[in-house]
Formats: structure tokens, C-alpha cells, sequence
């Protein structure tokens, strides 16, 4: 496990690298709905990533076969990359480098410790769905180039904003591998900021219709004290 003494790993890849490293200042990581058709979301995802430094996108892709999937994956990579941002798989790490993706999203440890070796060290694995700080360690112990902290399961379900920010403090404070804080709603950013949150994770209900909220509101947020 990484401790501060010690610089996280980075990607050799320039859009990787921008998630396998500490930011100066906090960051937007922007989520998708689940994807079936590219054009639904092209514009208004062109428009986010325009109108803000974005980190990475993550791309959730709805069920389907695998052509038509990867598909769908080439018609938002330029996009995305063209703008700095890392294209993020949700799971899928089997398709990352078939799609000249940045990398992939896992959920738990598990699956992080399953695709690590088919990421590493070129692309970006990152690890969520972590309810404990046990997982959370496990993560960073398994090579994650950062952890997510608040998303919802696939329920829909995500833990409390206070527990999230408990969860945040404490990595933040004792780890140097990157995190990043889910929030679920605008109010939710600076908190999370504050908190030590070196990205901000949003999703389709923030980007899609208060992108200029969510950067004023990353604006206004002083830079947490370490």
C-alpha cells in the first residue's frame, strides 16, 4: 500500500495519466447513463467537456453484443479524448485496449484484482463499489490508480453524504493514490472538496443541465488543508 511518502503510480498514456495522478486543484469526472445510442448524449456531452477541465469520462455502456458494443465505444473515443479527458470504461477491461480506451472502472476489489494484470501498467484501472475502508485498502493494496467513494449500487442505492465524506477524509488524509468523491446532487461538491476529494464524479442529471453550477460551484470550493 502506498503511504504520502510515496508518488502514485502513473500512466504512460497523457489521458491516463490524468487520472493516475494528484491534481493541483479538483477536477470533474463525468458519468453516463447507459449507453445505447452515442447520438442521444453526443452533444451535451460535447458540451460538458467544452466548458469544463474535465478529467475523465466515464462510459457506461447499456447490454448488448460485444460488435455492437465496441461500436458504441468508437463513436465517443475522439470526442472524449480529443478533449484531454480519459475515456473510462465501466467494466469491460477486456475491451479497453481492443478500443484504445484510457481504461476501466471496476466494481470491488475482486474485479479490480481480476483485470489489474490486463490494465497495468499502461491503462488506468480504477476501483469503486468499496463498502468498507477494508475494500478500500484492498484497492490500493491491488494497484487501483484511484478509488471512488458515494456512487450509487446497482440498486440505485449510495451511502449517506456524511459517511461519504468520513470515507473521503480519511483516505485523503492517509493515502496518496487519487479519489474520487460521487456527487449525487450540486450541493454535494464542496463538501466533498473539502473533504479532500481530489476529483468529483457527476452524472447525466448535473452535466446534462447544470454543467455551469457544477464548475462554479468546484470554483468557490478553497482547496482543502492537508
Amino acid at each position: 500500500m502506498q503511504s504520502r511518502r510515496h508518488s502514485a503510480e502513473k500512466g504512460s498514456h497523457a489521458n491516463a495519466m490524468t487520472m493516475a495522478s494528484r491534481p493541483d486543484t479538483p477536477r470533474l469526472y463525468l458519468v453516463t447513463p447507459p449507453i445505447l445510442d452515442p447520438g442521444a448524449i453526443a452533444d451535451d456531452l460535447a458540451a460538458a467537456l467544452n466548458a469544463a477541465d474535465i478529467a475523465a469520462v466515464l462510459v457506461r455502456l447499456a447490454a448488448g453484443e460485444e460488435r455492437d458494443v465496441i461500436e458504441r465505444i468508437g463513436a465517443l473515443r475522439i470526442l472524449i479524448q480529443s478533449n484531454g479527458a480519459a475515456l473510462l470504461l465501466d467494466g469491460h477491461p477486456g475491451l479497453v485496449a481492443r478500443t484504445q480506451a484510457d481504461g476501466a472502472h471496476l466494481t470491488g476489489p475482486d474485479a479490480l484484482k481480476a483485470a489489474a494484470s490486463a490494465l497495468k501498467p499502461n491503462t488506468i484501472a480504477g476501483c469503486g463499489g468499496l463498502v468498507s475502508r477494508h475494500d478500500a485498502m484492498l484497492a490500493g493494496e491491488t494497484g487501483a490508480d484511484y478509488v471512488m467513494f458515494g456512487e450509487p449500487d446497482a440498486e440505485g442505492q449510495r451511502p449517506r453524504l456524511d459517511a461519504v465524506l468520513e470515507r473521503v477524509t480519511w483516505w485523503a488524509e492517509v493515502m496518496t493514490i487519487p479519489c474520487v468523491g460521487y456527487a449525487a446532487t450540486l450541493d454535494e461538491i464542496g463538501p466533498l472538496v473539502d473533504a479532500g476529494a481530489e476529483f468529483v464524479a457527476i452524472d447525466e442529471n448535473i452535466w446534462r443541465s447544470d454543467m455551469r453550477a457544477a464548475i462554479d460551484a468546484l470554483a468557490r470550493t478553497p482547496e482543502p488543508v492537508r
